[in-house]
């Protein structure tokens, strides 16, 4: 496998590697969009901060956003991004099991 398909997932997951930014994820992943007022408002964020991690997240190709009127819309580009986080939960909850298992012992 070529170095650009290691070097487009690494840039990848470092995009979703950041609390605030799968915290933004989560508020999405059932709407079929979202302004960004309500994104900021709901998670408690300020708007500068807000906006600095949906820059990340839409520069990936994670989110996409438009305009409306003043406002900007934004939403999961790709469905399958909350398919990688929910498989990622299932493994840590797969790990803490083991581990709390390995010192019950």
């Amino acid at each position: 496998m070529s170095n650009i398909y290691f070097d487009l997932t690494s840039s990848f997951l470092k995009a979703l590697a950041h609390p605030t930014r799968l915290k933004i994820i989560d508020r999405l992943k059932d709407e079929d969009e979202l302004c960004v007022c309500h994104i900021y408002e709901d998670l408690d964020l300020e708007q500068s901060n807000a906006s600095q991690h949906l820059k990340v997240l839409r520069d990936q190709g994670i989110l996409s956003a438009r305009k409306e009127g003043l406002k900007v819309m934004y939403r999961i580009r790709h469905k399958e991004v909350c398919e990688i986080i929910n498989l990622v939960k299932k493994a840590l909850y797969s790990q803490l099991k083991e581990e709390q298992r390995h010192f019950e012992l």
